[in-house]
């Protein structure tokens, strides 16, 4: 009799895999964006004294002992800063995601997003360093009922998506042993108070400002408490290839907003909500570009993200939902921090 393996039988065997510890010392690039600035501290406790991070040079403002200032453009300062460190492993969180400022210059957005991604790959040419390369859902355009899977082609509506797609092509074609984890909306703090999703919408209700949000653009965000054990985990690993890496959770851009609205307590009167088409052709959006990312807790034996929101209360059920204010609910500020910004199921 042929016997069928379940799916929760293959993660048990992936979860019994020999995984070796992350190699270091460890390069995360981008520190200044959303996943590397939570991704520094992380691992920075976890391996202490053998964490580097790279930050642009004319990002004067971000200080640390053990980050440096290097344009990875900068192919000969790559060098340098790799024959000093003799790097095992790198976390490339390196590119621009403003949608704006790359349609407006896509030079900027294919020298940052590509040729970065092309230095780096020469200065890692013959070696046997570890790279997990992060890239986004928006390589994607729009999908009914979403729910994207890694061998679906890509369709990318803005200059910044067909630039992560064109180096995710480079990087399967020279370096295949890479591991391309494709995130959809980290939720965790910025550097800069308004470059995360939850800094921009909050900036906005926190000085009474009206914040539009879309009806029909779906993501699939994740704590970047999750993020940053999932990537240590696959540094750790040899598994090559794409891989989605977006929570379990599809919400609207719309629903986020909402979210953020009720649990800090602002005033509901300003989020607004549109539709894709209401906002102009400047810059483009894309639909539902929610990812199943089913391949990835395969490979890693356990479902890899809690839901964003952890919890199933702060679900928006309605368009007019964060209108709702039960007496006993928390809210402000620090719920905020407490509930949004970091995983409440992770913290000690």
């Amino acid at each position: 009799m042929i016997q069928h393996t379940t799916t929760e039988q293959v993660r048990n065997l992936s979860a019994d895999a020999p995984r070796r510890e992350t190699r270091l010392p460890l390069l995360i690039t981008g520190v200044a964006g959303v996943p590397g600035y939570n991704a520094l501290p992380y691992f920075s406790s976890k391996y202490p004294g053998q964490v580097v991070g790279v930050r642009q040079v004319n990002n004067w403002r971000m200080l640390g002992e053990n980050i440096v200032a290097c344009d990875v453009e900068d192919v000969d300062g790559l060098k340098r800063l790799f024959d000093q460190y003799q790097f095992k492993a790198v976390l490339n969180c390196g590119g621009s995601c403003a949608l704006k400022s790359c349609e407006m210059d896509p030079s900027m957005a294919w020298r940052i997003n590509f040729e970065s991604v092309r230095n780096l790959l020469h200065v890692l040419e013959g070696t046997d360093t570890r790279l997990v390369q992060l890239s986004i859902d928006l390589v994607y355009s729009d999908k009914n009922g979403g729910g994207y899977f890694e061998h679906e082609p890509t369709d990318p509506v803005t200059i910044y998506g067909k630039t992560m797609a064109a180096s995710e092509n480079l990087i399967q074609l020279e370096r295949p042993e890479t591991a391309v984890l494709r995130i959809s909306l980290p939720m965790g703090i910025s550097f800069n108070g308004h470059a995360g999703a939850i800094d921009w919408i909050q900036s906005r209700f926190a000085k009474n400002k009206p914040a539009t949000l879309y009806y029909d653009e779906v993501r699939t965000p994740t704590y970047t408490d999750c993020l940053n054990r999932v990537i240590d985990d696959m540094l750790g690993r040899d598994a090559a290839g794409i891989f989605h890496a977006g929570g379990p959770r599809r919400l609207s851009l719309y629903q986020i907003a909402q979210i953020i609205n009720r649990v800090g307590d602002y005033d509901p009167n300003n989020l607004m909500g549109c539709m894709r088409v209401e906002a102009g052709p400047m810059p483009p959006r894309a639909g539902d570009v929610t990812m199943d990312s089913t391949k990835l807790a395969d490979e890693l034996g356990y479902d890899p993200f809690d839901p964003w929101p952890l919890h199933d209360c702060w679900m928006p059920t309605h368009d007019e939902w964060h209108y709702e204010r039960p007496a006993d609910e928390l809210r402000g500020a620090q719920q905020i921090q407490e509930l949004l910004y970091r995983n409440p199921r992770l913290q000690f």
